[in-house]
């Protein structure tokens, strides 16, 4: 017993620094899985643990099993879930990423929504940005509608971004971004909504004021079997999110995302994801664009 327990512990620092034996490393995945409904596959072990690493010097643990054992805490649960939480999720997100989206989103989308239910001029368009990561897709949307309001008096809108992750929320908030990130914005787009930091040994931008107050900022776990949204919606941007989900969470996922959406509004995916082979009030209109039938 004595020497099993002695392995176990050499094996957990291995080359000078903590090790995720498979053991644990099933533990946390099925925990991350059943919260976020992320597929972590044994090939994630090493990423994750990278990750949790630094959690680790941190707190000043020694072990992958001394920092399950706190985060299941009364203590833990309460300081450091999120955390947790929070190195399972992918990040990745560009200002104008997709951009054939954004043109469809202002050739096609929008008229249609403007001419055939009032949306924007009636009563303000409702948009939601889910899974939006650092922030870049809702200030891209911001901008690309604040764009239109220039060409159509009277023309309101509101955007709700939300995603699971508190850091990239956080990030999202402060809307602070290297100078390089905005190298898609249009150049017109870059003059109105982005301010450039005065210190050129590190070059930055930072979204306008005015242009942040049009977003608000939320977390939110698409897990939840109830979103909360106030409203039916017109458009929900959901892309590159389903992906890293199992087929009976992403059904699960569009499901209530549907019903978060008004007859005749449009939902926005990833090139990479489909809908295909699942039951859904939905049509295309483009590719990975479509609009919920009634």
């Amino acid at each position: 017993m004595a020497q099993n327990a002695s392995n176990a512990c050499a094996e957990s620092t291995l080359a000078g620094g903590p090790v995720l034996s498979p053991r644990l490393f099933e533990k946390f995945s099925r925990f991350v899985t059943t919260q976020l409904g992320i597929k972590m596959p044994a090939s994630k072990r090493t990423m994750l643990q990278s990750r949790l690493q630094k959690r680790l010097r941190q707190l000043r643990l020694r072990t992958f099993e001394e920092y399950y054992d706190f985060v299941f805490s009364e203590e833990g649960r309460r300081q450091e879930l999120s955390h947790l939480l929070d190195t399972a999720t992918t990040n990745k997100t560009d200002f104008y990423r997709e951009p054939r989206h954004y043109e469809v989103l202002t050739q096609t989308v929008l008229p249609d929504l403007i001419r055939h239910t009032g949306a924007g001029l009636r009563r303000p368009l409702k948009v939601w940005s889910a899974g939006c990561s650092t922030g870049a897709e809702p200030y891209t949307l911001a901008m690309e509608l604040s764009e239109m309001a220039t060409r159509i008096d009277g023309f309101k809108f509101q955007i709700l971004a939300t995603d699971i992750c508190t850091r990239v929320l956080g990030v999202a908030y402060n809307a602070v971004y290297e100078e390089r990130e905005a190298h898609p914005v249009p150049m017109v787009c870059k003059k109105k909504y982005l301010l450039r930091s005065k210190d050129r040994n590190r070059p930055r931008i930072r979204i306008a004021p005015d242009l942040r107050r049009l977003v608000e900022f939320r977390q939110l776990n698409l897990m939840d079997p109830d979103y909360g949204m106030p409203a039916a919606l017109d458009i929900i941007f959901c892309r590159n999110v389903i992906i890293y989900f199992d087929r009976p969470t992403q059904f699960g996922v569009l499901s209530r995302l549907c019903r978060c959406l008004k007859p005749g509004g449009f939902l926005f995916m990833g090139h990479s994801e489909t809908l295909n082979g699942f039951d859904l009030p939905l049509r295309a209109v483009a590719s990975t664009v479509y609009r919920k039938l009634g």
